[in-house]
């Protein structure tokens, strides 16, 4: 991971921690709406490259009433270069993730998964088209992942071996 002065603009502007954190904050918050006990730790690794994929957030925005499973296998481009993008992504996550622990936004259950903290990020989604459907879109990522209820599901859907 190169120095944050020494990243590319777009990649600053793009990948910033904050934003990072932000998007992994409202699928938490998704997730939290159907099962309290927290998300596992693995499956918000999948959270940033579904949402800030262009092409991944339109598909799933596009049918949020719809299941992701469902979703999914209607819409195969989805799957396209999936496990690639998550590697890609997971020095975001990190970073995001650490902002997050730093500020007081996240709190690690016994059991390893990772919850909300209430009242530390605003409830308002607010910002560009484009980052207001990042949230929007991160929200029911997390919730659809909370109902699958399986990890080796919902990697295995994704083509990605657990």
């Amino acid at each position: 991971m190169k120095r944050w002065d020494r990243r590319p603009f777009e990649i600053r502007n793009l990948f910033n921690p904050a934003f990072c954190g932000l998007i992994l904050f409202r699928a938490l918050q998704g997730y939290a709406e159907e099962d309290a006990r927290g998300m596992p730790f693995s499956l918000s690794l999948l959270v940033l490259p579904l949402c800030l994929h262009k092409d991944s957030r339109v598909v799933i925005a596009g049918s949020p009433r719809s299941y992701l499973l469902k979703t999914t296998e209607k819409n195969q481009q989805v799957m396209v270069g999936f496990a690639d993008r998550v590697t890609q992504m997971l020095p975001y996550a990190f970073e995001g993730f650490g902002l997050l622990m730093e500020r007081g936004c996240l709190a690690v259950a016994d059991n390893g998964r990772i919850q909300t903290v209430p009242d530390k990020v605003r409830k308002t989604i607010n910002g560009t088209d484009e980052t207001v459907s990042c949230q929007k879109v991160a929200r029911i990522v997390g919730r659809e992942f909370a109902r699958i209820a399986d990890r080796v599901t919902v990697y295995t859907t994704f083509g990605i071996r657990p």
